[in-house]
């Protein structure tokens, strides 16, 4: 899929490894649909990205919002890319000091990052599948976040990983319904990233965490992430498979 005059959503793409991805395919010569409720961040980002890109108010979990955001999208022209970044974290052990795991946290985590991805796929899905195909055949390509907490999760992570194993574990099906339309699902798997979800976390924490990292020992850069998004948009052998995306880094219980 060529990223140059064709149309990509990005869900959480105001800030952290979603706004990195928005940069790189506006670098590219695509236009972007920035779908997020961070308005000032996303308003920021896009005045930095100029006219390629513009922002959309959208909640994943919200089905009137992501119509909202393919709509907007084809009026730009073909929609031809969904980004899933937005997510959220939580840590929460199941037996707590006073209370077990709050369900609320579960089911919120739940809903963002794995029912979330899921509603803005199946809706950009099939506005991909109503276009006419690219000169390669191709109609579309998606791409969702995982984590590597979806295979090793931490103590506290319970609902974290679950999310993202639910992402990882509907990559294949996915690709294998939407072959027929010709468009790609990939997931991708980041291990430790300077995002705003880390930023939080105290500096020497930060640094623990780089140095758990076999090679490069250092926390990963959404640029790098954004450079793994574009190899899976231009090769279209890339289907229906999860890639790490993590320097070797295997997270230990806590």
């Amino acid at each position: 899929m060529h990223i140059r005059d064709n149309v990509f959503i990005v869900s959480g793409g105001a800030s952290g490894l979603g706004a990195a991805a928005v940069r790189m395919l506006v670098e590219e010569g695509g236009r972007v649909i920035v779908a997020d409720l961070q308005q000032e961040a996303a308003q920021a980002l896009i005045e930095d990205c100029g006219p390629a890109a513009r922002y959309v108010p959208c909640d994943v979990t919200s089905e009137l919002d992501a119509h909202a955001v393919a709509q907007a999208a084809q009026e730009d022209g073909p929609l031809r890319g969904l980004v899933n970044c937005a997510g959220v974290l939580a840590a929460e052990r199941i037996v707590g000091r006073d209370h077990p795991h709050l369900l609320e946290t579960f089911e919120r985590v739940i809903r963002v990052n794995l029912i979330g991805t899921f509603n803005m796929t199946r809706v950009c899905a099939q506005a991909m599948a109503h276009g006419a195909p690219a000169d390669d055949g191709e109609r579309g390509v998606i791409v969702n976040t995982a984590s590597i907490a979806a295979f090793e999760g931490q103590i506290g992570q319970a609902a974290y990983a679950a999310s993202k194993g639910g992402v990882v574990a509907m990559t294949l099906p996915i690709a294998r319904d939407l072959a027929r339309h010709a468009i790609r699902c990939v997931t991708i798997a980041p291990g430790s990233f300077e995002t705003p979800m880390l930023s939080n976390l105290k500096s020497e924490s930060q640094q623990a965490l780089a140095m758990q990292v076999p090679f490069p020992a250092r926390l990963g850069r959404p640029s790098e992430f954004a450079q793994m998004v574009r190899s899976i948009v231009q090769n279209v052998m890339l289907n229906g498979t999860t890639i790490r995306l993590d320097g070797a880094l295997r997270l230990q219980p806590k």
